[in-house]
């Protein structure tokens, strides 16, 4: 009941906050999304603070205002306080409080003091807070959002605004609340701001099911709690789900997470994600830029190769300005399969995950896994780049098996998809499973999209973990035979073909071939009749 509260209340205030945007001419505008997020992200991080200063001196939470008793220590207790504290919570000085904010909301030049709080904010914990860009930029967590709001005689009463819906509930008591919480408000959080909108760099959301399925397969039940101090790779990240679902299966506290993206607004969604699911630590491997062209994490002058890699691609795109600088010799061994080259016509339809594919090859950790989501097509076309990068797969036994999604599972494209999963491990049994005709579909606005039953996901987990063989639905192979189908990896060109016997006497049989002969009679007869009534019907018609 406690959550579910919370959740009503946390969905009010984002409601509220994109109202104020809205009542203020923010609405659907380019900048409202960073005004929704780093206002909330203040109010968590304000609340963090608080929660974590109470359970350390509980006398805090005794006091009236927790706030004005912690004004009232000395520097040097509230530095001690501080050094407690764990180093996901951020830096506050009691000038930075809300409820300092609120107290002085009637000042002259509030919207100043708002922004330069937050920019404070934000440069004392930058070393722990800030997103880098593979230029070696800092991207800070707060922007002076007033600013957004064009006329500036408005921006004192928008701040006034946003200061008093920040104080009418706290998120103190969900701090020790687990991911699904923060994944379903996050979603709620951003749904706005995170779809396909279109354009070049459009992203797209990966749905629930997909991103249980990989995850769950990735780290089966059986391993969970044992897997520690693991890399965590996204090359296309986009908002995080993937990664959240995979930390989230490994322990937060386990593993480290490592993306790169070339979306400025991803990034940003990217580091409030870590923020709410107690993954902090790994913001300072968050970058922002050209995985391609420019990828950051290094060890040495090599590639960093991770454990796990998880990712939801861009599928097509047009990169015809830098193709030719990826085909250069220096990037040879990572692009082993060949670089798509530049169409006459139709830039935009690039195969760009082919490239992203054979980097995440490329960056697997011997014995590592990974997870991506591929056009079906992929997995059966007869040549070019797809066919050799299944080939590698096969030929050098790194392939867990390929699971078939039903079509609309986005509901932003219809281009079917498939999951397939990498492991370096598994050196025999590749499990490939045909799962295209399960799900339930559903209208999405203007969008049709297919949904999983919680069971239909199970189903596919426990038969992919299982390695079970399920007429019609999935197959275990080796990669021999998978060699001598061509490399296909569609399950549904191993299903064994079935043709039905029955034993029939010589009676019945007679009486069935009887039964055929007079049913041809019978058609026969009818297509004569209609042969005279035609003739009459044309013999009826008259020149006038």
């Amino acid at each position: 009941m406690v959550t579910q509260d919370f959740t009503k209340k946390t969905r009010e205030l984002i409601d509220s906050l994109k109202n104020i945007c809205a009542a203020y001419g923010l609405g659907n505008d380019g900048n409202e999304f960073k005004i929704i997020t780093q206002v909330f992200l203040y109010k968590f991080l304000n609340d963090k603070f608080a929660f974590e200063a109470k359970k350390i001196k509980p006398e805090l939470a005794h006091a009236e205002s927790w706030e004005l008793a912690i004004s009232a220590m000395k520097a040097e207790e509230l530095e001690m306080l501080q050094l407690q504290m764990g180093a996901d919570t951020a830096r506050l000085k009691t000038e930075h409080f809300i409820a300092h904010l609120f107290g002085r909301q009637n000042a002259s030049e509030f919207a100043k003091l708002f922004d330069d709080t937050l920019r404070d904010i934000a440069i004392s914990n930058n070393d722990i807070f800030a997103v880098k860009t593979d230029g070696g930029a800092k991207v800070t967590l707060f922007d002076r959002v007033s600013e957004y709001i064009t006329d500036p005689s408005k921006r004192d009463a928008f701040c006034r605004a946003v200061i008093n819906k920040l104080v009418e509930f706290s998120f103190e008591r969900i701090f020790t609340q687990k991911y699904d919480f923060y994944a379903a408000l996050f979603e709620y959080l951003i749904k706005d701001y995170n779809k396909d909108s279109g354009g070049k760099y459009a992203e797209y959301y990966t749905p629930h099911a997909v991103a249980k399925i990989m995850a769950a397969i990735l780290v089966p039940q059986k391993v969970r709690g044992k897997v520690s101090n693991v890399g965590c790779y996204d090359p296309s990240a986009g908002s995080g789900t993937l990664l959240m679902n995979l930390a989230h299966a490994i322990g937060e506290q386990r593993c480290s997470i490592y993306s790169q993206d070339i979306s400025q607004k991803s990034s940003s969604l990217l580091r409030l994600n870590l923020i709410l699911n107690n993954l902090v630590h790994s913001i300072p491997n968050i970058i922002q830029g050209n995985t391609l062209l420019h990828p950051y994490h290094r060890e040495g002058k090599a590639l960093k190769k991770f454990d796990y890699i998880v990712s939801n691609p861009p599928f097509k795109m047009d990169f015809s300005d830098f193709r030719n600088e990826l085909d250069a010799k220096e990037y040879q061994e990572r692009f082993f399969a060949g670089v798509p080259n530049i169409p006459k016509q139709a830039l935009d339809k690039m195969a760009i995950y082919q490239l992203f594919l054979q980097h995440i090859i490329y960056s697997l950790k011997p014995g590592g896994k990974a997870a991506v989501v591929v056009p079906t097509g992929f997995i059966t076309a007869q040549s070019g780049i797809d066919r050799r990068i299944r080939e590698h797969l096969v030929d050098k036994k790194m392939l867990a098996g390929v699971v078939s999604m039903p079509s609309n599972i986005f509901a932003t494209t219809a281009t079917n998809v498939s999951i397939l999963f990498i492991d370096d491990a598994n050196k025999e049994g590749v499990v490939l499973i045909d799962a295209s005709h399960l799900g339930e579909k559903v209208k999405d606005g203007k969008n049709q999209k297919t949904l999983l039953s919680e069971e239909e996901e199970d189903r596919i987990i426990t038969t992919f973990n299982a390695k079970q063989a399920v007429e019609d639905f999935s197959v275990v192979v080796s990669y021999d035979v998978i060699a001598a189908k061509n490399y296909s990896l569609s399950a549904g060109h191993y299903f064994e073909v079935k043709i039905e016997y029955a034993d029939l006497t010589a009676q019945q049989f007679a009486d069935k071939m009887q039964g055929f002969s007079d049913n041809l009679d019978k058609l026969f007869k009818e297509s004569a009749g209609l042969e005279k009534e035609i003739k009459k019907q044309l013999a009826a018609l008259r020149y006038e």
